[in-house]
């Protein structure tokens, strides 16, 4: 472990399904053992799961889990975040890091409400995290340290990757790994029906899907070949792949994608706007 990091304290603002995939990943990858993880929920089956689970401790109340905590996590939702802003404000220091898990919130609005030199991340993790392999960015406000970036990074590795951006690039995220993993699932599933339209058993085409696409990704990251390389290597000439990737082709499947990740990110940003005009 990294002793930087090991020794701080994270608390955590609701105990959902993000949160909890964070609380397992950090005592699973022992990054941060439980006695140093504290989290807070109002409601005590929440609070006991997530104590008996991972051996953390949890509080009723929101202020009590922040008390000497480095790192404080606002996984809540998007609507109930000016609200545990303010209920936290009185009782934060300027040596402590706020860091969002709240969709659609911008770095301003939370500094708004907090005041001058409160430290705060804004962080966009995807579904993939429960499983320890998310894809997540991060973005630095005004007061945000270069080593409170670096800590944060650590703490989301342990889900995944983690890459540190700009906020104006946020939205971007959101429509490209936020949004991306629904692109894939419906590529595994029409992928399966293609195998069951060709004669294949649901559950090998399902099973040969699932493996396809993952031995894929792993390749593209584990060769460090660029993916364009990668289909040329699969596309002999006459082939079979190379007559697929001409119907892919003419079927828009690129622009399709590139169209998808677009209209994601423009909706996202349309969802910032809405949550800064009703937290305001």
């Amino acid at each position: 472990m990294t002793t930087a990091i090991s020794d701080k304290t994270i608390a955590f603002i609701g105990t959902g399904s993000m949160a909890r995939a964070i609380i397992k990943g950090l005592v699973q990858t022992k990054t941060i053992a439980p006695k140093h993880i504290r989290a807070s929920d109002r409601r005590d089956d929440q609070r006991s799961k997530a104590s008996e689970r991972y051996g953390i401790l949890t509080f009723e109340k929101n202020t009590e889990a922040i008390s000497g905590a480095d790192y404080i996590f606002l996984a809540v939702k998007p609507q109930g975040i000016a609200a545990v802003l303010k209920e936290l404000k009185p009782h934060l220091s300027n040596d402590q890091c706020i860091v969002s898990v709240a969709a659609g919130i911008r770095i301003d609005l939370m500094e708004s409400i907090l005041g001058d030199k409160t430290k705060i991340v804004r962080s966009m993790p995807n579904i993939c995290s429960r499983i320890g392999e998310g894809a997540t960015a991060i973005s630095g406000g005004h007061f945000a340290t270069d080593s409170d970036l670096t800590a944060v990074k650590t703490l989301f590795d342990a889900i995944g990757m983690t890459v540190i951006v700009p906020e104006d690039q946020m939205d971007s995220v959101t429509g490209l790994s936020g949004s991306g993993p629904a692109f894939i699932f419906m590529i595994i599933e029409a992928l399966s029906d293609a195998g069951v339209k060709m004669g294949l058993s649901r559950k090998n085409a399902h099973e040969l899907s699932c493996q396809t696409v993952l031995g894929a990704a792993k390749l593209v990251q584990e060769s460090k070949e660029h993916p364009g390389r990668l289909k040329d290597m699969v596309c002999s000439p006459g082939g079979t792949a190379i007559s697929a990737v001409h119907t892919l082709e003419a079927g828009g499947l690129r622009t399709t994608l590139i169209n998808a990740v677009e209209t994601a990110a423009k909706r996202a940003a349309c969802i910032a706007d809405i949550n800064a005009k009703q937290c305001s």
